[in-house]
């Protein structure tokens, strides 16, 4: 087992890289873990967004990751830059001795992935791939549900992610809608539902899927559906789309087992609209207490992502999402685009 040095009697430091729209999220989960992290630097090469990022936070502000890690005092470097940029990110990272927490997806290609883990191993640093919506309450209650074998054999699993994503947004920054920087539908904006394909049902036999880009001026798909046949023989499909009328309608995912039935729903899987089972259990009765109103896509996972990661870097807990863990849903992704373009059933794992 690998080892790490402890981060003990002191705040751990963090720097950011990247200060547009999901950077808030992290911003105000660090705010609400003051007490045991300090943010000492941000980064981002827009002067705009970069001020309002130091005059939010106080940190010290750099135009450039190069300028930043110059002179930062980070144990913690927080990538919230396009998901091209990771790889050569974290690896500049790693390599001047930081642990790196990036945003999802890690990366935009399965070979970067394998990269960024391999750099990280060779300097000895951690690598966390946020993936925030395991945090939340209903899924929490859900993944305890599988883990007690509540469902018997599961059969069958269905994901539906009908948001909507105008043109307007791709247009807003160059990098959106590349496959270079961004992926499309699946890569993007439904990361964290592909996520729960292999983390809630487990190891996935194979793949196949389809991707259309029918409305968006981008390169990659607005669109796209993807079925599933796991190793246990339970069979699932995905249905993707940005271009629901007229404005986010659900996040959803639905689990049919041998002995229960589970639907969580909404508008970003906050409310549980079905659980039955044959055995009843004391969680049945947290089930309403569990869903949450929400407008928000993200979710409230952000602050329990950090504080696991808090834990993980003061040697009180193991991670929940290190680099591996994160390679898992790249690799569902991967298989799926590979599937679309080539008209072909993908069996995974993908390297031997």
């Amino acid at each position: 087992m690998r080892s790490y040095p402890i981060i003990d009697g002191r705040k751990i430091r963090l720097a950011l890289v990247g200060c547009g729209r999901i950077a808030r999220n992290h911003f105000a989960a660090i705010e609400q873990h003051d007490d045991r992290v300090e943010l000492v630097d941000v980064c981002d090469i827009n002067p705009e967004a970069l001020a309002q990022a130091v005059e939010a936070s106080g940190a010290t502000g750099h135009a450039s990751l190069d300028s930043l890690l110059a002179t930062t005092s980070a144990d913690l470097v927080v990538l919230t830059t396009p998901s091209g940029l990771h790889p050569e990110q974290t690896v500049q990272i790693a390599e001047s001795g930081r642990h790196v927490m990036t945003e999802k997806p890690m990366a935009t290609r399965w070979h970067d992935g394998l990269r960024m883990v391999k750099a990280c191993d060779d300097v000895n640093v951690r690598l966390f791939v946020v993936k925030q919506n395991r945090r939340n309450a209903t899924l929490q209650l859900l993944k305890r549900a599988v883990e007690q074998k509540r469902f018997g054999r599961i059969y069958m699993v269905n994901i539906n992610v009908f948001w909507t994503r105008p043109q307007g947004y791709y247009d807003s920054s160059s990098w959106r809608g590349t496959w270079e920087f961004d992926g499309g539908a699946f890569m993007n904006q439904a990361s964290h539902y592909v996520d729960l394909l292999d983390w809630l049902i487990g190891p996935i036999e194979s793949v196949q899927a389809y991707t259309a880009t029918l409305a968006r001026d981008i390169e990659v798909e607005d669109s796209g559906v993807m079925n599933i046949r796991w190793r246990s023989g339970a069979l699932g499909s995905m249905n993707v789309t940005m271009l629901t009328y007229p404005k986010n309608l659900e996040g959803s995912i639905t689990l049919i087992g041998e002995k229960g039935t589970v639907r969580v729903g909404g508008v970003a899987v906050n409310d549980i609209q079905h659980w039955e089972f044959a055995e009843p259990h004391a969680d049945d009765d947290l089930v309403r207490s569990a869903s949450y109103d929400t407008t928000s896509v993200y979710g409230f996972g952000h602050p329990l992502y950090y504080d696991n990661v808090i834990k993980v870097l003061r040697g009180e807990a193991e991670p929940e999402t290190d680099g591996r863990e994160g390679l898992k849903s790249l690799e569902v992704l991967i298989a799926a685009y590979l599937s679309a373009r080539d008209g072909r059933r993908v069996a995974l794992p993908l390297d031997y």
